[in-house]
């Protein structure tokens, strides 16, 4: 089954001042999607999947057929994809499009080599492959809370300024091409330990006998609190964990990059080693497809002991 199907032909899509395309239509490039659409953006998209294609075609999403017909039409073109062989193939898809030089915006989160395979193939082909990795989860994408982690050539991140603006919060200029996906990395460290930090004060709370809502209403604005804090914990307050903003599967794919890269430069990272144990285990017990805070449910089976003897 495929998606429907609109073409523009190259006349109309020089009428029009904002145009954008994007390749994935999953969590993160549906809700950008809609965002820009909203906005004023004439989205053409691509997803293999047909059913997220008639969702977001009911958006107002024009969906194509192909990679290669989002490339004819839009000179910007944005990726959001959940393998690297899926970013791998796209990449070789747009630089066989033979269409004149585009910017192609690539948002997912991958090891640095394959951003600069993905880098070198574009290339090759006469196109400006930009590594704007985002930080923020499919809950902030649909509130417009992402924060773009843009690198590489200047002139293009310039030109995507208002595109960026659209669909985030914040974006800025990290400089060479990768930079982006080192920001990245270094910010994900902190939601893999903020998450299972959570997961335990909220354990904490609830073994001290205060009321978990409360303990969400007080420590989410003060100095203990933090955005995973204030995102997650009321999740583990209800113990609904679907639909996941991140899945814990999706995750664990991160922690493998963000570990492989703190290797490869040379920095030990203890704390965020003993959160990755957690995760394993959050599979293991089939929460797989569960929102990252479902580790909750691990450390409520893993970390509680009986009280002291004439304490409560």
């Amino acid at each position: 089954m495929r998606c429907p199907s609109i073409e523009f032909g190259r006349e109309g899509k020089t009428r029009m001042d904002k145009t954008v395309g994007i390749v994935g239509l999953g969590i993160m490039g549906g809700a950008i999607a809609r965002n820009l659409v909203e906005r004023g953006w004439r989205v053409v998209g691509f997803d293999t999947d047909p059913a997220k294609c008639a969702e977001l075609a009911a958006a107002g999403v024009a969906i194509v057929e192909s990679v290669a017909h989002v490339v004819r039409n839009a000179e910007i073109v944005m990726t959001s994809l959940p393998t690297p062989a899926a970013v791998e193939n796209v990449a070789r898809q747009i630089a066989d499009s033979g269409e004149r030089q585009r910017i192609v915006v690539e948002l997912s989160t991958l090891t640095l080599a394959d951003k600069l395979r993905f880098e070198a193939t574009l290339k090759k082909a006469g196109h400006i492959a930009l590594d704007c990795p985002l930080s923020g989860t499919g809950a902030q994408a649909k509130m417009r809370d992402l924060i773009v982690y843009a690198s590489g050539d200047s002139a293009a991140i310039e030109r995507c300024g208002q595109l960026f603006a659209d669909f985030a919060k914040q974006s800025a200029d990290l400089g060479v091409y990768g930079n982006g996906s080192r920001m990245k990395f270094v910010a994900n460290h902190l939601v893999a330990i903020h998450n299972v930090a959570t997961a335990e004060a909220m354990i904490l709370a609830e073994r001290a006998g205060l009321d978990p809502k409360r303990v969400v209403e007080m420590v989410g604005p003060g100095a203990g609190g933090s955005r995973m804090f204030q995102m997650r914990a009321p999740m583990m307050v209800e113990g609904k964990y679907e639909p996941a903003t991140m899945k814990v599967s999706t995750w664990k794919k991160d922690m493998a990059i963000i570990a492989e890269f703190a290797d490869d430069v040379g920095c030990e990272t203890p704390l965020f080693t003993l959160t990755q144990p957690v995760y394993t285990q959050a599979m293991a017990m089939g929460l797989g497809d569960q929102d990252t805070a479902a580790v909750f449910e691990v450390l409520k089976r893993t970390i509680l002991t009986a009280p002291k003897k004439g304490r409560a």
